[in-house]
């Protein structure tokens, strides 16, 4: 998020981002995305700073031949928003997060750190098999966002959206079948994905008689961030927590 908001400023203020080497967003976004082929770090970063519109650095001395330099702590680029329409908002982001998925990572090359990277479609392989291409599925997204912070973050979106302030944390299979049934989802399988502080969410969802038979897990071996991340993004529907 910090990545994109960082993009979202630069292009809100006409400045450019500046990215350490080695730093976590390189290494975040190697992980899943634009991995280094063949040890060319020299076409890789060239690549990244078209693709972007941002400037690497190897050292923090390359940015003092710069007049002005904008420092921004992480929870700064984090709570960061725009003052524009919310849709020139939404077409930026999605412009950054289609970028990223033309080069998605599918098992060959290396991360920033020289490691091996994973197949983002991996989750959707291990689930539906040669008919990942073809599936058609809801994900639901269950996270507690760490109790108390959780409920003062959603009630402050509900404040200014006004969407019930704990329907998407709690998940009651009500609220899922609200969503899913007026668009003919509750015959297809329903992927469900959470942090694991709310067991009690999926034994209700699992106990429902409509929801229940339809429920998959993600298999433990196979659960990894960027599969789960593009599980996510490839649903028919995704019921997730707004904040």
């Amino acid at each position: 998020i910090e990545f994109l908001h960082s993009l979202q400023f630069a292009k809100d203020h006409d400045a450019v981002v500046g990215v350490m080497m080695g730093s976590w967003p390189m290494h975040l976004i190697t992980d899943m995305w634009l991995a280094v082929h063949d040890g060319d770090i020299a076409g890789w970063r060239e690549f990244m700073e078209q693709a972007f519109c941002i400037r690497t650095f190897d050292s923090p001395e390359e940015t003092e031949y710069y007049e002005k330099v904008i420092h921004m702590e992480t929870r700064e680029l984090f709570m960061y928003t725009q003052d524009g329409p919310l849709n020139q908002y939404v077409q930026f982001q999605g412009k950054i997060i289609r970028t990223l998925y033309r080069s998605y990572n599918n098992g060959i090359g290396l991360n920033m750190r020289k490691k091996p990277v994973n197949d983002m479609c991996s989750v959707l392989e291990a689930i539906f098999g040669n008919e990942q291409h073809s599936a058609v599925y809801s994900v639901v997204h269950s996270r507690s966002l760490e109790g108390e912070p959780g409920l003062k973050l959603m009630r402050r979106i509900a404040k200014n959206v006004g969407c019930d302030p704990v329907a998407a944390l709690d998940m009651t299979p009500e609220y899922v079948k609200a969503i899913l049934a007026p668009r003919g989802m509750l015959e297809h399988p329903i992927l469900f994905i959470t942090d694991n502080q709310r067991p009690e969410i999926l034994e209700k969802l699992l106990a429902d008689s409509d929801i229940g038979p339809n429920i998959r897990l993600i298999p433990e071996e196979a659960s990894w961030v960027g599969g789960d991340i593009t599980v996510a993004m490839m649903a028919n529907v995704f019921i997730g927590n707004p904040a």
